[in-house]
C-alpha cells in the first residue's frame, strides 16, 4: 500500500486563479493591514475611509477642488469631493480592476498618497454595497456593486459640480460586529487639515479648516505651556514646526504626503538631526542631542514623488536617499527662525542648559544605581524574555510585553505564551506613583528600573525591544489602581511610547458560561446575559483574576484574536492636567467627583 495514499491529490485540478478582487477579500490583510471592530484607530474600516479621502486630497494636492464631505450614518459611509471627477469612461475600471488608475502618471498625480491604484478597489471588495457616481462637464456615470461584483451603471447629463461621490458600507462578513468611533475619525480629519492649508473638510455639522498648517497642529497639540514661540518652516516639499515644552522626552508627528507616519523613519530621523545641526551651528557650541531634544514636541510633513514603506499601510517611511536634503533644509530653517527670533533664541539656550544640568544629576544617581543593581544587568529577574524583538524587522513586528501584577497572573500568561514574540515582566506589587516627580525617581525604585531596562528604553525610545506594551491586570480594584499607576510611569516619562501607539490594555474575559457541550467566555455583563439565554442549563464563573484563568483557557485571550485597548491620548497638552486630577494631590475634588459619578 502506497504510504502516501492519503494524501490530497496534487494535479492541474488544484491551481486557482483568483480575480483581483477575490484575492482582496481572501488576504484582507494584505490590503488593509488589520480588520479589528473599530475599537482601535488602525482597524481596517478607518482605512477604507482614508483610502476614499486620501484620493480627494490628491485632487486637492493637484489644485482640483477645495471642499471635501464626509458622512457616516447607520455604518454606511460617504465622501464627496470637488475635484475633477474619474474620467467618465473609466469609472468602473478605476474602482474594480486592480493597478488601473492615474495614480503611475507623474504627470497627472505627483504626491499620491493612496494605496497605489489599489485602495478604491479594496474598499469596493470590502464592502457588501458599493456606489460611485463621476461629475464631469455636465455629464455623470454612477455605477453600483455588491462585494465587487458590477451590479448596475447608468449615465447622463447633470447639473451637479464636478467631482466624485462615492458611498459604502463595510461588509459585515469580513469585518464582523463594527461601528465607527467619530473621535478616531475627527483626529484623522484634523491630520488632513493641518496638512492642507486651506482646504475644507465637512464631517456633519464640524468643519475641519487649518490656515496655518503644522504650526496650528503643534500649538493645537502642546497648548501655551511652551517654553518659547512654535518654529515654523514650509517650503514646496518640506514642513516642519517644533518647540520646547516642560515634559520628558521627545514627542513628534510625522507625514509623508498626508500619510500619519506613526513609527517616523528616515524623513523624522533626518528631522531630528537637522535639528540639533541648526541648533549648534546658530550657537556655535557642540551641544549633546540628548539635550538639545530633551522636551521637545515637533512635526514634519514631507513630499516624495516615490515614497517607500517598511509595510503597505504605510507606518514608517524606509527612503534613505532623502536624508541630505531634509537635514540641510531643517538646519538652515533652524538657523534662520533662531537669528529672527531672539528671544525664543534665548529661551531655547536656556532650556539646552537646564537638560545639560538634569542630565549630569541624572548620571550620577545613574551610576549609583547601576552599581547597587549590577546582578540585574546580568540577568532581570522580572523578566521572561521572548526570541524576537523589534530590532528582528518582520520576525520582532508581532514582538509583545505583558506587564503582569503578581505571580499567580504572571502563571499563566507564561504557559500559554508564544515565546517566540511574548515576554513576560512581572510586578512584584503596586509600582511607585511617579506623577510630578523628576526621572531620577526611576533609578532609585529597583521595580521601575528593572521595567526601564527590560523595554530597552533609558537611552531612546528609539530602541525599543517590543512593538506592544500590553498591560494585562486583573478586572478589580487593585488591577485597575495598578494599571493607572503603570500609564502614569509611561505618560511621565516616556510619552512617545503612548503618542507613538505601542502601550495596550488587554481585555480578557469576566465570565466562563458553559454546560456540558459549549463553553463561552463573556467580556461584559451584557454578554453573560445573553449566554445565559443561549445556553441550556449553564454554569457561570466569574473570573476575579487572571490567575483563575487556566493556562489552558489563557492561550486563545492572548493569541492572535486578543482583545486589546489602545492607550491614546487626544491631545498632548492636555496629559498634565489628567495626570495631576486622578494622580496628584488633589483628593478633596477628586474624592467629589467619585462620589457625583457613583452608580
Amino acid at each position: 500500500m502506497n504510504k502516501n495514499s492519503a494524501l490530497p491529490v496534487y494535479d492541474e485540478s488544484k491551481i486557482k486563479t483568483l480575480s483581483s478582487l477575490e484575492h482582496i477579500r481572501l488576504r484582507t490583510g494584505m490590503y488593509i493591514g488589520r480588520l479589528g471592530d473599530g475599537s482601535n484607530p488602525d482597524d481596517g474600516i478607518y482605512i477604507l475611509l482614508k483610502e476614499l479621502i486620501d484620493n480627494a486630497i490628491d485632487e486637492y494636492i493637484m489644485g482640483f477642488g477645495k471642499k471635501i464631505e464626509i458622512d457616516i450614518k447607520s455604518n454606511t459611509v460617504s465622501v464627496r469631493d470637488y475635484g475633477r471627477g474619474i474620467p467618465l469612461g473609466k469609472v468602473v475600471d478605476c474602482v474594480s480592476t486592480i493597478n488601473t488608475g492615474a495614480k503611475y502618471n507623474d504627470d497627472v498625480f505627483q504626491f499620491s498618497v493612496g494605496l497605489n491604484g489599489v485602495g478604491t478597489k479594496a474598499v469596493n471588495a470590502l464592502s457588501s454595497l458599493f456606489k460611485v457616481t463621476s461629475y464631469r462637464d455636465g455629464q455623470f456615470v454612477e455605477a453600483s456593486f455588491v462585494r465587487g461584483n458590477l451590479k448596475s451603471k447608468n449615465k447622463g447629463k447633470c447639473s451637479e459640480p464636478d467631482g466624485t461621490f462615492v458611498q459604502f458600507y463595510p461588509d459585515q462578513d469580513i469585518f464582523g460586529d463594527y461601528s465607527f468611533n467619530f473621535e478616531y475619525v475627527e483626529n484623522r480629519l484634523w491630520n488632513y487639515a493641518y496638512l492642507n492649508s486651506g482646504l475644507k473638510l465637512i464631517f456633519g455639522n464640524q468643519k475641519f479648516e487649518s490656515k496655518n498648517g503644522l504650526l496650528d497642529l503643534l500649538e493645537n497639540e502642546v497648548g501655551d505651556k511652551t517654553v518659547y514661540s512654535v518654529a515654523y518652516y514650509k517650503s514646496k516639499q518640506l514642513e516642519f514646526a517644533f518647540t520646547h515644552t516642560q515634559s520628558y522626552g521627545e514627542t513628534y508627528f510625522s507625514f509623508v504626503n498626508g500619510q500619519h507616519t506613526s513609527d517616523g523613519g528616515t524623513h523624522l530621523s533626518a528631522f531630528r538631526e537637522g535639528v540639533l545641526k541648526g541648533v549648534n551651528e546658530f550657537f556655535k557650541k557642540n551641544y549633546n542631542g540628548v539635550d538639545v531634544r530633551e522636551g521637545i514636541a515637533g512635526a514634519i510633513a514631507i513630499k516624495l514623488k516615490n515614497p517607500v514603506f517598511e509595510s503597505q499601510t504605510k507606518n514608517k517611511l524606509g527612503n534613505t536617499e532623502i536624508r541630505g536634503w531634509i537635514v540641510t533644509e531643517v538646519k538652515s530653517g533652524v538657523v534662520d527662525f533662531l537669528h529672527k527670533n531672539s528671544e525664543a533664541a534665548k529661551l531655547l539656550e536656556n532650556k539646552i542648559s537646564q537638560n545639560e544640568k538634569l542630565r549630569t544629576e541624572l548620571n550620577a544617581v545613574k551610576k549609583e544605581a547601576k552599581e547597587a543593581a549590577k546582578r540585574i544587568e546580568i540577568k532581570n529577574p522580572n523578566l521572561r524574555d521572548c526570541k524576537y524583538h523589534l530590532e528582528d524587522g518582520e520576525k520582532g513586528e508581532p514582538s509583545t510585553i505583558f506587564l503582569t501584577e503578581g505571580q499567580s497572573a504572571a502563571g499563566s500568561i507564561i504557559s500559554a505564551r508564544d515565546v517566540m514574540t511574548q515576554a513576560i515582566f512581572t510586578l512584584k506589587g503596586k509600582p511607585q506613583n511617579v506623577f510630578g516627580r523628576n526621572k531620577s525617581a526611576i533609578y532609585q525604585n529597583e521595580e521601575l528600573y528593572n521595567l526601564m531596562m527590560a523595554l530597552g528604553i533609558e537611552e531612546s525610545i528609539e530602541s525599543l525591544r517590543f512593538n506592544r506594551i500590553i498591560l494585562a491586570t486583573d478586572a478589580d480594584v487593585d488591577g485597575f489602581h495598578i494599571r493607572n499607576l503603570l500609564m502614569t510611569f509611561f505618560l511621565n516619562y516616556f510619552e512617545e511610547l503612548v503618542v507613538s501607539g505601542h502601550v495596550y490594555i488587554l481585555e480578557t474575559p469576566l465570565f466562563r458560561v458553559r454546560n456540558k457541550k459549549e463553553t463561552r467566555y463573556c467580556y461584559s455583563e451584557k454578554e453573560r446575559d445573553l449566554a445565559t439565554k443561549e445556553i441550556k442549563d449553564p454554569e457561570v464563573t466569574r473570573f476575579k483574576g487572571l490567575g483563575e484563568i487556566s493556562p489552558g483557557e489563557f492561550g486563545q485571550f492572548i493569541g492572535p484574536d486578543m482583545r486589546l485597548l489602545e492607550v491614546n491620548v487626544k491631545n498632548v497638552k492636555n496629559i498634565p492636567d489628567t495626570l495631576d486630577f486622578y494622580m496628584g494631590k488633589n483628593t478633596p475634588e477628586r474624592r467629589d467627583y467619585i462620589m457625583e459619578n457613583l452608580r
